[in-house]
């Protein structure tokens, strides 16, 4: 299989990010876009651009016959998700293949395995992965909640099964406390996600948040490319990344790698993956995978010079893996701040008109952004608006750099979160990588509270 023209369905700076990889593969490339998104850099740049509705998601970016019928009229081989939108609907990924085109992701199997928390659970179990303590699967019975309870220890949390962002998540500090918050966690999950299955974990106080990035061939060969750190999160949302992490050893990277690498390889995964854990007092314990590209995934690239893109498209087409373990090596350090169109104190959204704009650059330093001069961020989408990324041989010289860049970056006519990160790149627990996942938000607040 041989992809000559891509569609990419999705916006922003990843739809310009896949452009690009597909560009330097000799590969032309199909934007799609909402009306609001008909100025967006990735539209202009892209081989061919088609409209596929309003600026609403629900009318143009998660607008499945819209989507395929781009991709006929365009005579496009393959569509490429992105993160977001459609990149997890495993009944998309399936559409794509009815109409003998490539989706370029996992198969539709894996998407929806994954994707369902109590199934992927079960699967991360029986592939080797180690699990939070908890319930096997869905529960609605209250006894049998209250006795796994007893048996993993309060506190416990109660989480919805189709969920994702906080949202059906109830924390219970005891037995009292257990039969109304299920009753709460289920209502919310079936309000936020149509579903009200809820399941139990051991609540973990103070963990951080560990993901590894995987990639297989769907043939049976994986490999992991280390480890990302994205402990640091507002409301569940990852705010600054970095890789390697400042508390994982070569040793237990090597080790658990080992352990993800071949959870793929039996799985017979395709394409890019993220197996995410909390990290507790030297402990694993997988929360979930997402099967797709990450927002984060430059920072893996940055610290392997491997290029996580153009290896999708390139599973995509049927090749093997174009590198094996044994020939990848981590050096370096690298750390990713998101800069949001938003308030740095009060984290309203800020669409509006970008007056001036000046990527910061120099040795090492990327920025991944569809800003320009003139542009107008639309208030319809997430306010992610760049991605700035660097790198360095060590981590201080690597956040003395991303000091240096944030300090050089203009985005005018707009608020942005850059001075939020400047703040939290002077703070010794960040300096000293001395973080949780509750550290940001207990920072906030206590920020918050001197006014």
């Amino acid at each position: 299989m041989t992809i000559d023209k891509l569609l990419i369905a999705n916006r922003g700076e990843i739809a310009l990010r896949i452009h690009r990889a597909a560009h330097e593969m000799g590969i032309k490339t199909v934007a799609v876009h909402s009306t609001a998104d008909a100025d967006a850099m990735h539209v202009r740049l892209a081989d061919e651009a088609i409209c596929i509705g309003p600026p609403s998601a629900k009318d143009s970016y998660l607008n499945v016959p819209a989507i395929i019928s781009a991709a006929e009229i365009s005579g496009a081989d393959a569509i490429h998700p992105g993160y977001g939108f459609l990149s997890e609907n495993a009944r998309f990924a399936e559409i794509i293949e009815e109409h003998k085109l490539i989706f370029v992701g996992p198969k539709p199997e894996h998407i929806r395995t994954m994707g369902d928390k109590v199934m992927a659970k079960k699967t991360a179990g029986a592939l080797g992965l180690p699990l939070v303590p908890g319930s096997d699967g869905a529960i609605d019975d209250v006894e049998e909640a209250k006795r796994i309870a007893r048996g993993v220890g309060y506190p416990v949390i109660i989480k919805a099964a189709s969920g994702g962002g906080g949202r059906g998540m109830k924390v219970v500090s005891n037995e009292e406390e257990l039969e109304t918050q299920m009753q709460q966690a289920g209502t919310e999950a079936k309000a936020a996600f149509g579903d009200a299955t809820v399941y139990l974990e051991k609540y973990l106080g103070n963990p951080r948040h560990i993901e590894f990035q995987v990639f297989g061939d769907g043939n049976g060969n994986a490999i992991h490319l280390g480890e990302r750190d994205c402990s640091l999160q507002r409301r569940h949302q990852k705010v600054l990344e970095e890789a390697p992490s400042p508390v994982i050893t070569a040793e237990e990277r090597a080790r658990m790698g080992g352990i993800v690498a071949k959870a793929m390889a039996d799985m017979g995964y395709r394409g890019a993956g993220t197996i995410e854990f909390l990290w507790e007092n030297g402990e694993f314990y997988f929360i979930e995978m997402n099967t797709r590209i990450q927002v984060e995934h430059p920072v893996t690239e940055m610290i392997t010079g491997f290029d996580l893109v153009r290896e999708q498209i390139r599973v995509a087409e049927g090749k093997p893996l174009s590198v094996k373990q044994e020939d990848l090596e981590f050096r370096g350090h690298s750390i990713e701040c998101r800069i949001n169109a938003e308030d740095p104190r009060t984290f309203a959204p800020s669409p509006g008109t970008i007056k001036a704009y000046h990527p910061a650059g120099g040795m090492h330093v990327r920025v991944d952004s569809g800003l320009y001069a003139g542009y107008k961020i639309p208030p319809y989408y997430d306010s992610m608006i760049a991605k700035l990324i660097v790198y360095g041989r060590t981590r201080e010289s690597c956040m003395m750099r991303m000091r240096r860049a944030l300090e050089e970056m203009v985005v005018d006519g707009v608020k942005t979160n850059i001075p939020l990160h400047q703040d939290l790149l002077a703070q010794p627990d960040v300096i000293d990588g001395n973080y949780s996942i509750k550290w940001l938000e207990e920072w906030l607040a206590a920020e918050e509270a001197k006014g």
